[in-house]
C-alpha cells in the first residue's frame, strides 16, 4: 500500500511543508512504509493529483495536508475508487471538516503516526451537479460570504472565524440578502425570495458555524435548512441563534427537513453555492445525498 501526502503549500497561515515532510519521513523510517509527498500547484491540482493515482489500481490511501479546500479536492479525486482512502491533516485557516469530529479527537489528526494504520469506515458525502462535498453544500447569502471570505483570511489579525464574520458584515451591508428562486424538495417547488438553502452533511462551516445540530456524516440523511428572505433587523437576529443550530427558534422563516434530492432553480446563473469553502455558480443545482460511497481512515474511536 502507498501513503500518499498531497500538501497545500499555500494553506494556514504558516508554511506547514517540513512539518508534513517530517511526518511521511518518520513513517518511512520507523513502519517501512511506502511513502511520497506531493505539492499542489494550483486550485483542483489535488483532484487531478488523486484521480491519477487512483486510476493505477494500487492500494492508496491519501492525506489531505490543507484547509476544507484541499480536503474536498482530494474527496473529488478519490470517489468512485474501491482501491483508495482518504484521512486529514489539517494544516488550513478553518478546519471545518475535522470540527465533526469533537476537540479532543481533532487533534490526533495533526500527527500521522494516529492515522496510517488507523481503521477506515465509509461516509457519507453530497453530490452537487456530480461534484462532491463532505460538510455542507449552501447557496445564498452564506455562500456569496464564503466566496469573499478568502479576500480576508490572509489577514493576519482575523482567524477563520473572525475572516467569515468580516465577509458576513460586507455582504450583508452592501448586497441583497435574498435571491428569487424556485427551490424543490423531492418533487415539491415554491417559488420565492430565499436568504439561503444550506444543505448538511456535517454540522460545520464558515470558520466554526453550525447551521443544523443534528446533521451527522454516517447517518445517510442530508438535512436541509432552507431560509427565505427576511429584513436586515431580523437578518441580524438570526445569525447568532443559526450559528449555534438554533434555527428552529424561527419557524416563520427557517424550515428544516430531510428531502433526498433538492433542486434551486434561478432564471439566471447567479447561485451561488459553496462546497466545503470552494464555490460555484449556476442557474440550476441538484443537490442528493451520496450514500456511504467514500472511504475514510482516522483515528480508533
Amino acid at each position: 500500500m502507498k501513503h500518499i501526502f498531497i500538501i497545500n503549500p499555500t494553506a494556514g497561515k504558516t508554511d506547514s511543508r517540513q512539518k508534513i515532510y517530517d511526518m511521511a519521513e518518520s513513517l518511512r523510517q520507523k513502519h517501512g512504509l511506502d511513502v511520497q509527498c506531493i505539492l499542489t500547484k494550483k486550485q483542483g491540482h489535488a483532484t487531478e493529483l488523486a484521480k491519477k493515482l487512483c486510476e493505477t489500481g494500487e492500494a492508496l490511501r491519501f492525506y489531505a495536508c490543507g484547509g476544507d479546500g484541499t480536503v474536498n479536492e482530494v474527496a473529488n479525486g478519490i470517489n468512485g475508487y474501491d482501491n483508495a482512502s482518504m484521512t486529514v491533516i489539517p494544516v488550513g485557516t478553518g478546519n471545518d471538516f475535522l470540527k465533526n469530529f469533537g476537540p479532543e479527537d481533532m487533534e490526533k489528526f495533526r500527527d500521522a503516526e494516529n492515522l496510517w494504520d488507523a481503521p477506515q469506515f465509509p461516509i457519507d458525502a453530497i453530490d452537487v451537479n456530480g461534484r462532491i462535498a463532505l460538510t455542507i453544500a449552501c447557496s445564498g447569502i452564506d455562500a456569496r460570504v464564503a466566496k469573499d471570505v478568502h479576500n480576508f483570511s490572509e489577514s493576519p489579525i482575523l482567524d477563520g472565524k473572525s475572516s467569515y464574520i468580516v465577509s458576513l458584515m460586507v455582504n450583508f451591508l452592501f448586497k441583497s440578502i435574498g435571491s428569487h428562486w424556485t427551490v424543490e424538495l423531492d418533487g415539491e417547488a415554491v417559488e420565492d425570495d430565499y436568504a439561503l438553502v444550506a444543505v448538511c452533511n456535517g454540522r460545520y462551516y464558515g470558520g466554526g458555524f453550525m447551521p443544523v445540530a443534528e446533521a451527522r456524516m454516517d447517518d445517510g440523511v442530508l438535512n436541509t435548512l432552507v431560509v427565505r428572505e427576511v429584513n436586515r433587523r431580523t437578518f441580524l437576529k438570526f445569525v447568532g441563534p443559526y450559528s449555534r443550530g438554533e434555527y428552529a427558534k424561527f419557524p416563520e422563516y427557517a424550515h428544516c427537513s430531510c428531502p433526498k434530492v433538492v433542486h434551486i432553480h434561478s432564471e439566471k446563473p447567479d447561485i451561488v453555492t459553496c462546497l466545503d469553502g470552494e464555490s460555484v455558480v449556476n442557474s440550476d443545482v441538484t443537490i442528493k445525498l451520496h450514500d456511504k460511497k467514500l472511504n475514510f481512515f482516522g483515528p480508533e474511536g
